[in-house]
């Protein structure tokens, strides 16, 4: 196809020149012309051209990835008293009688659920001597010995929603308190208990 453009010399006529046409002025005008289709061409490639590089830059920086997160805890086994004092009571000892005299209250405790080991131990109390736990008259200074057993109920730990009951059990022979003063005879004993 031939190239052709429009020509207006000064102050003449329109006219149409064939690009092949050798005019200097004529030329001027036929290679502007040609070198501003090669500029659109190569602008609308280069803009094509990052376009596109941008359309594979932005794939790559929003490509999707992957993380495996671990998430963990653990329960603790624990063991717990529900209350932190209880008693054992024997009442009033009646030296005329001198029997054996026993004595019981519970307290209640609770432990984490699947914890089997539950052991509860006993201290020997204020007034442990010869052997044995005392309590003691804090006037006159007189012991009178007893005996204490710890029995847990047979039920399973479920936390301490569901708290489990300890049966404290003592026992006071007639013979440890029929010859003591008159008095209030008391002892601390610090009851324990662990997973």
């Amino acid at each position: 196809m031939r190239e052709t453009i429009q020509i207006r010399p000064e102050g003449g006529r329109k006219y149409f020149v064939d690009c092949n046409t050798r005019c200097d002025y004529i030329n001027k005008r036929c290679n502007a012309g040609v070198a501003s289709k090669e500029r659109k061409m190569k602008t609308i490639f280069l803009l094509l051209f990052a376009g596109l590089a941008v359309l594979l830059l932005s794939g790559t920086v929003m490509a999707a990835g992957n993380n495996t997160l671990t998430v963990s805890a653990s329960v603790a086994g624990t063991c717990k008293f529900s209350s932190a004092t209880s008693t054992l009571n024997f009442g009033a000892l009646d030296p005329s009688v001198g029997t054996d005299v026993n004595g019981s209250g519970t307290t209640q405790f609770w432990c984490t659920k699947g914890v089997t080991t539950d052991a509860v131990s006993a201290d020997n109390g204020l007034n442990f001597a010869s052997g044995k736990r005392n309590m003691k008259d804090g006037t006159s200074g007189d012991l009178i010995p007893y005996t204490m057993t710890l029995t847990k109920d047979g039920n399973p730990n479920a936390g301490p929603t569901s708290p489990r009951t300890l049966t404290i059990g003592g026992q006071v022979l007639g013979a440890d308190y029929t010859g003591k003063t008159a008095g209030s005879y008391a002892d601390t004993v610090v009851l324990s208990i662990s997973p």
